[in-house]
Formats: C-alpha cells, sequence, structure tokens
C-alpha cells in the first residue's frame, strides 16, 4: 500500500466513521471501485484496518476526554458511596456499558454472517437505503425535548440494539444510533453526543481484538509511513466530523445525509 493510497483510505475512514453515513458501506465501495485493494495480503488490510481504527479512537477521545473524565469519576465516586446510580453521569457510565453489550455480542457472535455481506455491493446498497429510511424517522417522528440526563437503562439499551445491528455494511453506526436516540426523544445534539461516548467502548474492542488477531502475522508487511499516513488522516478526519457534526444538529436537520445515503445506495444498487 502506498503513502498517498493509506492516505486518502484513513481519510475516508476518518470522516465516514462518524459522519452518519456509513464507513462499511463506503469500504464496499472503495474495495470494488479500486482494484489495488483486492490484490492486497489479508495481514494488510488486518493491519491498516487496526490501525487507522486505532485513529478514530484518538479522534473521539480528543473531542470527549474531558466528558469521558467526570463520568468515570462520577461512576467511581457513586461505588465507592454506594449510589451507583446516583447521579446523572453516573448513570450515563451505566448507560454506556449496557448499551456496548449488544454489539459486543453481535462482533463476537455475527460478524463472520455479516462480512459475508462486504462481498454483495446490492445488498449494501439496499442497508444504505434503510440508513437513510431511519433518518428520516428520526426527523420525522422523534420529539426532540428530552436530554441524555432523562433517559432510562431500556432506552439506552435500545439505542445499543441499534448500535449492534450497524455491523452490517451500509447501515451507518451513528446514523442508527442517533435516530434511535431521537426517537426516544432526545435532541439532535444531545443523540449525537450519546451516540459518540457509546462508540468509544466498541471502537477500543474492535482494536484490541484486531490487534490479537494480528499477533503472529507478518504485521510489518506494511511500511511504517503508510501506517502513520492512515493513522494520522482517520484521526484528523475523524476530530473533524466530530465537531462539524455536534455543531450541525444544533440547528440544522439530518435530511442532507439521509438525501446522500439514498442516492449513494441507489448508485451502488445499479452500477455495481
Amino acid at each position: 500500500m502506498a503513502f498517498w493510497e493509506a492516505l486518502v483510505l484513513g481519510l475516508i475512514q476518518g470522516v465516514t466513521e462518524f459522519l452518519p453515513v456509513s464507513s462499511s458501506g463506503h469500504l464496499v465501495l472503495m474495495q470494488h471501485l479500486l482494484g489495488w485493494i483486492k490484490e492486497l495480503p489479508t495481514e494488510v488490510l488486518l493491519t491498516f484496518d487496526t490501525t487507522v481504527h486505532l485513529g478514530t479512537l484518538v479522534a473521539v477521545l480528543g473531542v470527549f476526554w474531558r466528558d469521558l473524565l467526570d463520568i468515570l469519576q462520577a461512576w467511581g465516586q457513586g461505588l465507592r458511596q454506594g449510589r451507583p446510580l446516583g447521579t446523572p453521569q453516573a448513570r450515563l457510565a451505566w448507560w454506556i456499558a449496557l448499551g456496548t453489550v449488544p454489539a459486543a455480542l453481535a462482533g463476537l457472535l455475527l460478524e463472520e454472517t455479516f462480512e459475508k455481506l462486504f462481498a454483495s455491493p446490492r445488498a449494501v446498497g439496499g442497508i444504505l437505503l434503510l440508513t437513510a429510511v431511519l433518518l428520516l424517522l428520526g426527523e420525522f417522528l422523534g420529539r426532540r425535548q428530552r436530554g441524555l440526563e432523562n433517559l432510562s437503562w431500556w432506552e439506552a439499551l435500545l439505542v445499543g440494539l441499534a448500535q449492534a445491528a450497524a455491523i452490517a455494511p451500509g447501515l451507518s453506526r451513528s446514523g442508527a444510533t442517533i435516530a434511535a436516540a431521537m426517537l426516544r426523544g432526545l435532541r439532535r445534539e444531545e443523540a449525537a453526543r450519546f451516540s459518540f461516548l457509546l462508540s468509544v467502548p466498541i471502537i477500543t474492542g474492535t482494536g484490541l481484538l484486531q490487534l490479537l488477531r494480528l499477533l503472529g502475522t507478518e504485521a510489518l508487511s506494511l511500511s511504517l509511513p503508510a501506517l502513520l499516513a492512515g493513522f494520522a488522516a482517520a484521526a484528523l478526519a475523524g476530530y473533524a466530523a466530530i465537531r462539524f457534526l455536534l455543531n450541525y444538529v444544533r440547528q440544522r436537520p439530518l435530511y442532507p445525509f439521509a438525501l446522500y445515503c439514498a442516492i449513494l445506495g441507489v448508485l451502488v444498487m445499479v452500477l455495481l
């Protein structure tokens, strides 16, 4: 993998990981449009994928490190005082953990099933259309009046189930979780914030799992400059995407992202 190839893929991963447009759907599109990706050895692809996942983790930590620190402190204080759900921040820590469980189970039990969809552009195109529908439903049906402090445990689990479903390529993780939270009445900015906070454990777990898979392989077959380019591009692009979306949803609806997913889904189904 050349330096510029790693740079381009890192940028795409960083942007599409956090905007509600499906990073996995774009990965399928890139794999079918760029022949050189198909020719790369599995070890190289796994190494690069691990690297850009760590880059996106750095991006979300860079934006939310203060929030995460406050949440962890509230969680620890609640345990020490015997009131684990005593404050909104402490409850949020438990809700994030609870919302992570469905995606973790889906990743462990259903990964091979969903990976087969990567070979079917038409299926991915159809799932991109589903992302568009979810975003539209969130806008049309969501009351968008509540904050995270009003989120209940079963609503957090519901958003977690949406995150688990997003293991399917073409279903945007951020799009599905934001739409699910909006359908439960959360304001757009609060829904986006919970979506990004919920992504931290699953991105971390995915990165660690991939690192374990790299053990015993020729992980260094990918050049260090290419790895650094992909990592930096994913981190910077992801940071910018998170900041952009948080600012965007304060005042504007998600219709443009729904339209983009619908158009891309139709193009993928027709052209690939």
